[in-house]
């Protein structure tokens, strides 16, 4: 009877299989890891021992930033341009700034007199009338108009409309002006403003309107005298400034006087009046002048 015994593995295995591996004990672990942390606390021990005098000095590297940049949508307060200024300045500011840079630049200021357009009647006389309502509005209520009081109160004023009519009568005079129609609607106006002048009860105060209407009456004669040289004596007696004239000369208590005089020594060889059918001067505007002369046959002119 045959018995199987039990086999006993050999410890010479063949080589094709796999061997048989014993696994490590936790303490065999424990002590290779101390030993390694060992030998790296060692080295780095080594490390520190050596005298930072005897390595080589590491060279500081600025390390370039890149500059910020601005955004697109970030904002930042800024000064208005010019074009944008000027549309927020009323023209009383725009008059002031414009003055205050002529005085400092008197070639800028020469430059605007060149290059601004002339001013229209309608324009100078919208400014006279400023000055004439600010005039009216300064009168104290009650009292006498013409009291040395009432003078008292609106000199100021007073004094800038004279000053303003000074200043814009000779722009509308030859040879500044050549056109005698423009020059004579500027007098015509402005000679209403002379008359609504106050008359003031002091002897002392009424220069002022005695001096207005002998500048505006010397303005006319200049006209009146420019106006026959150039042929334009025919204009005046169409248009009626004659008699307009002597409207004003009447109004005026004969203080254009002077103006009227002119128009009688430059245009009085047209005789008559301009109501008269036979003057001269109707005689040419209506084609009439001639007509009852004959001419003999084969006389000579």
């Amino acid at each position: 009877m045959n018995v199987l015994l039990p086999t006993q593995a050999s410890f010479f295995s063949s080589p094709h299989r796999n061997p048989i591996h014993t696994p490590a004990s936790p303490h065999t672990n424990l002590r290779m890891g101390s030993r390694k942390r060992k030998a790296d606390d060692d080295g780095l021990d080594d490390k520190m021992s050596i005298s930072p005098t005897n390595s080589p000095a590491m060279a500081t590297r600025q390390i370039p930033r890149p500059s910020k940049k601005v955004r697109a949508n970030e904002i930042t307060g800024r000064p208005l341009n010019l074009p944008r200024l000027l549309e927020t300045l009323d023209a009383q500011s725009l008059r002031a700034v414009l003055q205050t840079i002529c005085e400092r630049h008197p070639e800028i200021g020469l430059e605007i007199v060149t290059s601004a357009p002339r001013p229209s009647v309608e324009s100078t006389l919208g400014v006279l009338h400023k000055y004439q309502n600010e005039l009216r509005e300064a009168f104290p209520y009650g009292g006498s108009p013409g009291s040395d009081y009432a003078y008292d109160r609106v000199k100021q004023q007073l004094t800038n409309l004279i000053d303003a009519l000074v200043d814009f009568t000779p722009h509308y005079l030859p040879p500044n002006e050549q056109q005698t129609a423009t020059s004579l609607s500027f007098l015509d106006s402005a000679t209403k403003i002379v008359h609504d002048l106050p008359n003031w009860d002091s002897q002392s105060h009424k220069h002022h309107k005695d001096n207005a209407y002998d500048e505006i009456s010397r303005a006319w004669a200049l006209v009146i005298s420019e106006a026959s040289k150039r042929g334009g004596g025919f204009q005046l007696h169409s248009g009626g400034w004659d008699q307009r004239l002597a409207r004003h000369n009447d109004q005026s208590g004969g203080k254009m006087q002077m103006a009227v005089d002119a128009l009688g020594t430059n245009l009085g060889w047209m005789g008559g009046s301009s109501g008269d059918p036979d003057s001269i001067r109707n005689q040419l505007l209506s084609g009439r002048y001639g007509a009852n002369q004959s001419v003999p046959v084969g006389a000579r002119w």
